[in-house]
């Protein structure tokens, strides 16, 4: 079976219309040397039941969260979610659905990411959400974007502390728009309020700081939003753990201007990293400049109620210099896991959730720490992750513990490589019970 779709004399068809006689010819810019000669190296073609026999054979090697216990968080988090919201959220109405250009055909999927944007606003305690973006690393970017503006000149600031994800993609795009991004360094852990004063000036479009951080340190965010608004500058709270919402200051309580988060584990599988749900959420009066789209409610004329898209700043629906963004999509499906699964747990639920994170997760830490060889590295207020010294290096722990069925903590030192070998970030959530808490201390005992 051949999978090239057109025939030999449509091949030559398209050839003698380019010129060409064969298609050897239209490679003539492509040095001899580099392509390929012969066929591919590839094993002898399996029989449909043969390769799924051999694909499950692969994916087997895999640890997945079905069988393991996971204690690796660090901008991805294992979350427990109701049954309800693969059932709701995977209806052929949302799974189908497409952007909703035509408002009209389009009500329920627009209802829905207007339920999205309300508790978005309601978590977040913003005024103002838009209809989701790519994820939290892209969502920062556009952060920084909207307060340099237009012109896109001027310094960001960016605490050490904010993951290193989210700091690579900020570089990049520095580099491309032309604005200066600096980093704040640490202080036990947490951004210092010194280098932050030192470093703010007149050029000063915006300060990052992630709540919690990536160490999962709750940081003193009135304390740096008033340093940061003793300028111009627009004050962004990067938030990659939605459920610490859940008990911590909503950044609309310390008087954030720009929410940039992501919202993956919000009813999303992990799916080994992806895909991801940016969350997107400001003050009213930055509303124009805010990127994406904006779905708004309003009457029609007969007076029912109706949802429209009421703010599209993207290059594809207005002219592009008056584009605030080049976002060209959202993660509509993935809001409307985020929707179901908000509303589930409701207002009591989502509070429960975060309280279980913290209580859990300082079990673990007690339990932990107190086995020999393992020391806490800060001495500061966590959420659900905390990072520790071992006495070993942190990939040899984890490879020991991936043969008892642990998926075990993030090395720090791939990020921070002054933390050593041996630094390890954990991660407990609410889907970790005592008894998976006390088998992973168990069997640390035995690896360390």
């Amino acid at each position: 079976m051949t999978y090239i779709p057109n025939t030999p004399a449509e091949q030559h068809a398209m050839l003698r219309t380019l010129g060409a006689e064969t298609i050897d010819d239209l490679l003539g810019a492509i040095p001899a040397d580099v392509r390929l000669q012969g066929e591919l190296n590839l094993p002898p073609a399996l029989s449909e039941p043969a390769l799924r026999r051999h694909e499950m054979a692969l994916a087997g090697k895999n640890l997945n969260l079905d069988e393991a216990l996971c204690f690796l968080g660090a901008g991805s988090y294992d979350r427990v979610v109701p049954s309800v919201v693969a059932h709701l959220a995977k209806r052929s109405e949302f799974l189908t659905s497409y952007t909703p250009y035509q408002p009209e055909v389009s009500q329920g999927m627009l209802q829905a990411t207007y339920e999205f944007q309300t508790m978005v606003c309601q978590i977040t305690g913003m005024a103002i959400a838009n209809a989701s973006l790519y994820d939290g690393s892209t969502a920062t970017v556009e952060a920084a974007l909207m307060a340099v503006g237009p012109g896109g000149r001027g310094e960001v600031l960016v605490s050490r502390a904010v993951d290193p994800q989210y700091r690579q993609t900020l570089a990049t795009y520095a580099h491309a728009r032309g604005f200066t991004l600096r980093e704040i360094a640490l202080d036990g852990g947490a951004t210092s309020a010194r280098d932050l004063q030192a470093h703010l000036g007149p050029e000063t479009k915006a300060v990052i700081v992630q709540q919690p951080n990536f160490f999962g340190i709750v940081e003193d965010m009135p304390a740096l939003e008033a340093l940061t608004h003793s300028t111009t500058a627009l004050f962004v709270a990067a938030i990659t753990e939605p459920a610490s919402l859940g008990v911590l200051a909503p950044p609309g309580a310390y008087n954030a201007d720009i929410v940039a988060a992501e919202g993956a584990s919000l009813g999303n599988p992990i799916g080994y990293g992806g895909p991801a749900l940016g969350l997107f959420a400001t003050k009213a009066d930055l509303m124009k400049r805010m990127p994406g789209r904006l779905v708004g409610e309003t009457v029609d004329d007969r007076g029912q109620r109706g949802f429209v898209l009421t703010l599209q700043a993207r290059e594809q629906q207005i002219r592009r210099e008056k584009a605030t963004s080049n976002i060209c999509t959202n993660q509509a499906l993935l809001a409307v896991f985020a929707t179901v699964y908000l509303a589930s747990l409701g207002r009591q639920g989502f509070k429960e959730m975060g309280v279980q994170c913290v209580q859990r997760a300082h079990y673990a830490f007690d339990q932990v720490t107190a086995l020999p060889g393992v020391r806490p590295i800060f001495d500061k207020p966590f959420f659900d992750e905390f990072a520790v010294t071992l006495s070993q290096p942190v990939s040899a722990v984890n490879r020991a513990l991936a043969q008892r069925g642990i998926i075990g903590g993030y090395a720090l030192d791939r990020a921070y490589p002054e933390q050593g070998a041996n630094a390890a970030l954990f991660c407990v959530t609410e889907a970790r019970t005592r008894d998976d808490i006390d088998q992973l201390v168990r069997a640390m005992k035995e690896v360390l």
